[in-house]
């Protein structure tokens, strides 16, 4: 295996520290631990939302300073667990997204695509102000998932979704990660997801009991 990331000795937040952590690639890795040991701050850190204060993090063997900040976020892409989505349709909540990164828009065709990938199989033309909040969030992760990132950060992607539909989601998000040859790491408290689909599991601080 190859590894993606490797964390040396790094502190944020004059209180979080990241001794030795290496993730690698074309993988789902998720991340344990308990509350305020530094999960969700992790994946910040990967895609360099925030900065270390002291150590040292390489992406593909290169320290994260010296990688443009764009192309690395475009790589790295963070899907955190605030939702941002502008009012109007689910059409143009992607045309916005696209606009705001400068990217080239799809067909139509994509958009249903990746909608039916996140369980979100709505007309383009639904109102996002009509949507509950598991529904909000889907349709959230299926524009960031159409962008076909190298690597995925989920900062607990199912909090508003029942079992069944966080299962089923995951079964496609693993399943489109094998067929891109891509990375999926996770934040989550869900012990079921972890335990179904975790390919390396990564504790951070005391474990979650």
């Amino acid at each position: 295996m190859q590894k993606l990331f490797e964390i040396k000795n790094v502190r944020v937040y004059d209180k979080i520290n990241y001794d030795s952590i290496e993730i690698f690639s074309n993988q789902t890795t998720f991340i344990i631990g308990g509350s305020g040991t530094g999960k969700s701050t992790l994946l910040h850190l990967l895609n360099a939302t925030i900065s270390p204060e002291s150590g040292e993090i390489l992406y593909e063997k290169k320290p994260l300073e010296q990688w443009d900040t764009l192309e690395l976020r475009r790589e790295v892409l963070l899907v955190s667990q605030q939702i941002y989505l502008f009012d109007g349709t689910i059409e143009e909540n992607f045309e916005r997204f696209y606009k705001y990164r400068k990217t080239p828009l799809p067909s139509k065709e994509k958009f249903r695509y990746y909608l039916a990938l996140c369980m979100a199989d709505f007309p383009l033309d639904t109102l996002c102000a009509k949507l509950s909040g598991g529904e909000r969030q889907r349709v959230y992760l299926a524009i960031f998932l159409s962008f076909q990132p190298k690597v995925l950060l989920l900062d607990e992607p199912t909090s508003a979704l029942d079992d069944k539909t966080a299962s089923e989601l995951f079964e496609n998000l693993i399943a489109l990660r094998k067929e891109k040859e891509n990375t999926i790491i996770v934040v989550s408290h869900d012990q079921q997801l972890k335990e179904q689909f975790a390919e390396e599991i990564i504790r951070i601080g005391r474990d979650e009991q």
